[in-house]
């Protein structure tokens, strides 16, 4: 009793603090010659970084440049940002999306408690961490077919030996969320053991909710916890390719001063700063500056215990961390697009074609839509070999009539002087199963 008046009273002091001080947002497609200024005024809470930068990098905008100051009760960001395409941001929808989510209609206070939840009875959400190996989500979503769940949505990250998958199904047969709870026993336990393999004694962990997370945090949050940021010996000899971080600190100011220097890519502001706030770190200033492909971050931080980093074990952590936070999107290998009509076992029927064809995942996005299924695969060769040409000819075949384009650099992958005739002799006896109508696009991260 007292418990839920002692709540209720702290939500509508909340609420009296927000009418007293609602959030501000001001869009300016003038002040800048190449990018729209954002610029969100608001209350301090911690957390509350986190859940503008999700909200713009959701929406695939590029955040160039960005000022932080939360010193005191309040809370001032301005970020530059574009399209996909290097333009200004003029879609009145999104403009107006931007300053109903920021601004005063917005749910601040209340949803930081749980930035990205919402509740669900769609679809059953399961979560997966494991050992990674070459051919796992082909095995993981064999068994899911198995099991006659349809995957509707799904996101797959591999980083230092380690894998983490948040996979969303509904029941074949009724299309919704899976409720009968010896079913779900029964999937979790199938699931662990593909994920132990042969290794019985391997950490792996799967859950299965009804409530839905966002999704990249989620992800974020289960690696961390799986502690894929601990080095290896594969590690020491990727020291070149390594993000620059470094944490300092700033004594007379009491605060620790991280610095980071890599190769800019999308939703690299949301990775530092969603792993930053896990960790229970609060960022009182901040300064993002992106020159051509380099990213500088450099931000200003305590401990949400008002401490600066304490030790020199502490500020490894947070240097590996950070680090592991940055790599774990990088995409090594073949990006392969997928476009089709959406069918129960699709997912496991194009992974087994990648596997018998000795090309593993490294990572993974799958999206289903109006009945159509996006999925987005980044391959690589099982043995660490470049991806050969003919093999992805190959595999083409085998979908059926398919479209194939390649972007970016053509290093990527192992050519072929000659194109074996056998891929012709063979890709026909696969169109029978209903792959004739694939879009297959390639390009490179």
């Amino acid at each position: 009793m007292n418990m839920s008046f002692s709540h209720d009273m702290g939500d509508e002091y909340e609420k009296f603090i927000r009418r007293m001080n609602p959030p501000r947002v001001v869009i300016d497609n003038e002040a800048c010659k190449n990018a729209t200024v954002i610029r969100v005024d608001c209350a301090n809470e911690h957390g509350i970084l986190l859940e503008v930068v999700q909200i713009l990098t959701d929406l695939n905008l590029i955040i160039n440049k960005a000022y932080i100051s939360a010193d005191g009760n309040w809370f001032m960001d301005v970020f530059n940002v574009t399209d996909q395409d290097g333009n200004k941001i003029t879609d009145e929808g999104i403009l107006d999306y931007i300053t109903k989510s920021l601004g005063p209609e917005s749910c601040f206070t209340s949803a930081m408690r749980s930035v990205g939840v919402k509740q669900t009875m769609d679809h059953t959400e399961i979560e997966l961490t494991g050992s990674d190996r070459p051919g796992l989500l082909s095995e993981l979503s064999a068994v899911l077919k198995h099991l006659k769940c349809n995957v509707v949505n799904a996101e797959v990250w591999t980083h230092n030996t380690r894998a983490a998958a948040v996979i969303q199904v509904t029941d074949e047969e009724t299309g919704t969320s899976i409720t009968n709870l010896e079913r779900l026993s029964r999937i979790k336990e199938l699931l662990c053991n593909v994920l132990k393999g042969s290794n019985k004694s391997s950490l792996a962990k799967t859950i299965v909710s009804h409530s839905v997370t966002h999704t990249d945090r989620r992800l974020h949050q289960m690696m961390f916890a799986d502690r894929d940021y601990e080095q290896t010996g594969d590690d020491v000899l990727e020291d070149r390719q390594r993000p620059n971080v470094d944490v300092v600190n700033w004594y007379d100011k009491d605060y620790s001063v991280v610095t980071i220097r890599c190769k800019d890519r999308p939703k690299l502001l949301f990775d530092t700063v969603c792993t930053l706030t896990d960790m229970g770190y609060v960022v009182f200033h901040a300064k993002i500056d992106t020159e051509g492909p380099q990213s500088y971050q450099e931000y200003y931080i305590r401990h949400v215990d008002g401490s600066p980093v304490k030790s020199d074990a502490e500020r490894q952590r947070v240097t590996q961390c950070l680090e592991a936070a940055i790599k774990r999107r990088v995409s090594e290998g073949l990006k392969l697009e997928l476009c089709t009509t959406d069918r129960v076992g699709l997912l496991s029927d194009v992974t087994r074609i990648f596997r018998e064809n000795s090309l593993t995942v490294s990572r993974a996005e799958v999206t289903t839509k109006d009945g159509k299924a996006v999925n987005t695969f980044y391959v690589r060769d099982a043995s660490g070999y470049p991806v050969d040409a003919k093999t992805i000819e190959f595999i083409r075949q085998v979908i059926g009539q398919t479209i194939l384009k390649v972007k970016g650099s053509p290093e990527d992958v192992k050519s072929v002087s000659q194109e074996s005739p056998t891929r012709f002799l063979f890709g026909g006896l696969f169109k029978s199963r209903s792959f004739v109508n694939f879009s297959l696009v390639r390009s490179y991260s």
